[in-house]
């Protein structure tokens, strides 16, 4: 198990992506679902890829994966709650820790960009 923060953070984000698609599967809801329940895990998925890169550019390539992937995920979370589906503060909860990762892949794309060693 990675232990680093953004490894962290995108796991956990995705177990509660899966409790969401669980509830909301419950709740014969299954558009959203299938579509947030892949780009949220997917997240997550590429960010372990990008540690086993081939390389900056794969590296890259696998971080930007991921960001795009919170970045929808992002736009089911707004979509769940515009629809009534799930309530304020599980939206805010939600989009608060995508928004985070978000922040944390920009961060970490940027410095690989920046580090002309590799």
């Amino acid at each position: 198990m990675r232990n680093d923060k953004l490894s962290v953070q995108s796991m956990d984000f995705a177990i509660s992506i899966i409790n969401l698609v669980k509830e909301l599967k419950l709740n014969k809801e299954t558009i959203i679902s299938n579509q947030i329940g892949r780009s949220g895990t997917s997240i997550g998925a590429n960010i372990r890829e990008a540690q086993y890169a081939h390389g900056k550019a794969d590296f890259i390539a696998k971080l930007q994966i991921a960001l795009k992937e919170a970045n929808e995920t992002g736009y089911w979370l707004e979509l769940l709650f515009k629809t009534d589906y799930i309530d304020v503060e599980t939206y805010r909860a939600l989009d608060a820790a995508c928004a985070n990762i978000r922040v944390i892949l920009i961060a970490s794309i940027n410095t690989a960009k920046g580090n002309k060693d590799n």
